[in-house]
């Protein structure tokens, strides 16, 4: 009986230990990183571009906490015809505050994000016709960013997220409007 009565402590003893160290894990002094693919989606052009990139933060407490990202393209075509052609490329570097929230009792989470970011668009032109006139340029603006997205904890040191984003809006210099772009992402992150 006096082996049986230790056993069951050691049993008992092993399961509040593992359950305090996956509680520990969700919440406060928790760094993450992670890498990011999606599609980055600039007013008019014919063609998103598919976005890919690494990502990484730190939770302050179970709700809040500070991220940082880096976003790169693949060249896409913003138009192309018999006579000319422009395609762009484009690179996000931004750092938000998080917000999470946890739906009890499952593995899913709401997730908001706000902060600056740096969201740069490279611009190659090329005239069909007379190439002297082909060019490469280059826009990029700072200023506000943020997201929405719902991810799931596959386990508590592993998790993937689907995000909505918004990235700064590229002032114009010239005569041309002012460019607004957005892009959807499908993430995941290792949680140390």
């Amino acid at each position: 009986m006096k082996s049986l009565q230790e056993a069951l402590l050691a049993v008992i003893a092993g399961s509040v230990m593992t359950m305090s160290a996956q509680a520990a894990m969700n919440y406060a002094g928790q760094p993450y990183a992670g890498v990011k693919v999606g599609q980055y989606s600039p007013d008019d052009v014919k063609d998103d571009a598919v976005s890919y990139g690494v990502y990484g933060g730190y939770k302050f407490t179970s709700n809040f906490g500070i991220e940082a990202e880096y976003l790169t393209t693949n060249d896409a075509d913003a138009f192309n015809d018999s006579f000319e052609k422009s395609e762009y490329s484009a690179d996000v570097y931004g750092l938000y505050g998080t917000y999470d929230y946890v739906f009890p009792n499952t593995g899913l989470y709401a997730k908001g994000r706000l902060g600056i970011a740096k969201n740069k668009i490279e611009v190659d032109y090329t005239d069909k016709l007379f190439p002297v006139f082909n060019e490469n340029f280059s826009y990029s603006d700072t200023g506000v960013a943020g997201g929405l997205g719902l991810g799931y904890n596959i386990t508590p040191m592993a998790s993937v997220e689907a995000m909505y984003n918004f990235y700064p809006t590229i002032d114009s210099n010239d005569d041309r409007e002012d460019l607004d772009s957005n892009g959807i992402t499908l993430g995941a992150h290792y949680k140390f």
